[in-house]
């Protein structure tokens, strides 16, 4: 399948008191379209830098090194089937490192968007939903029409299932529910029609049957619009349902990728194990908390970053970085491992 966004060996520095720390080291990834990516990691593990840099949105000073292969650069209207079989054979990769700034408010909306946490945070308190829905939409394409603008503001509220979308266009985020703000962010989101939707912790802050309804409709986009979706979480549960394959960051490394059945049925990296067995389910009666915390990015260890927290380190383990190793088909973890078990 062809890959619609492909990261290599991508590395973002940021400048510290300490000096200079990596939160993303090093990360090669793929998003094919139509695709759901689940990237999950606990906090700090480098998931939202990781989709900041993405969108071109990374703080003041940042070096970034590495590509961003981009192949969604097609025609700006509406796609359809035609046009989107037509632009695969046309488009070409280039890569997202290079653009400058003027460069990245094409891309940025128009081509990769962005659903953000908490939708209190990303609305602007003073505006109407519809004219925040409508700026988004002008952004894009100033001077449209008024009436194709308001088509156009109907569809993205349609699309993201917004009830009484007349009525709805009219009110501020104080007077909506959780739920139905993150709707709104999906469709701002979803306005001008972008290729890629990042989705950053998208249902963090919402009750499990909200939660649900955000998913499903996350998922239902995603087919009717031939979207590819990363989605960014620490909920195991949640990426299980969602996605189609599963990368497992830690302390800005990816440390085990593959299909979704594959990496949570029968995970090969012992953070992924840990991370399996600290979550909640019906089943089981009691939880297995990963010991210690991640480490400092300033203070990383010269081999594993995981190795203080493993229950199975080794003097190996110490030396130097594992590289990403193949368990099976299409699965690979970062750990010195992998190797014995191939073995035996």
């Amino acid at each position: 399948m062809e890959s619609l966004l492909e990261m290599r060996g991508l590395t973002v520095e940021l400048p510290t008191a300490a000096g200079w720390v990596k939160p993303v080291n090093e990360v090669s990834l793929c998003i094919a379209r139509g695709e759901t990516l689940g990237l999950v990691g606990e906090s700090g593990s480098g998931k939202t830098m990781l989709s900041l840099a993405l969108m071109g949105l990374l703080p003041p000073g940042a070096r970034v090194r590495g590509e961003i292969g981009w192949r969604g650069n097609g025609k700006k209207k509406k796609p359809t089937a035609e046009t989107q079989s037509s632009q695969r054979k046309t488009e070409a990769e280039r890569t997202l490192v290079e653009l400058r700034e003027e460069e990245w408010r094409e891309v940025r909306g128009r081509e990769i968007a962005m659903i953000f946490q908490e939708p209190m945070t990303s609305l602007n308190p003073v505006m109407r939903i519809g004219a925040q829905i409508a700026e988004a939409i002008l952004a894009h394409e100033p001077g449209m029409a008024q009436e194709l603008l308001h088509r156009r503001l109907m569809t993205a509220m349609e699309h993201a299932s917004i009830p009484e979308p007349q009525t709805r266009a009219q009110q501020f985020p104080h007077q909506l529910s959780g739920g139905l703000r993150q709707r709104v962010m999906i469709a701002m989101a979803l306005a001008p029609w972008p290729k890629l939707l990042i989705a950053d912790e998208p249902t963090t802050a919402l009750d499990v049957t909200v939660q649900k309804q955000i998913l499903d409709l996350l998922d239902h986009l995603r087919h009717e619009l031939q979207l590819a979706l990363l989605f960014i979480t620490h909920d195991l549960g949640v990426v299980a349902k969602v996605a189609d394959r599963v990368a497992v960051m830690y302390a800005g490394r990816i440390v085990e990728q593959g299909a979704t059945p594959q990496v949570l049925g029968a995970p090969k990296h012992p953070y992924t194990q840990g991370l399996l067995a600290a979550s909640p389910t019906l089943q089981r009666k009691q939880l297995t908390p990963i010991p210690g915390t991640v480490p400092q990015l300033t203070e990383l260890p010269a081999g594993c970053a995981f190795a203080p927290r493993c229950g199975y380190r080794r003097a190996d383990c110490e030396q130097a970085v594992p590289q990403l190793r193949s368990a099976e088909p299409e699965h690979e973890a970062r750990c010195v491992l992998i190797e014995e078990v191939k073995e035996a």
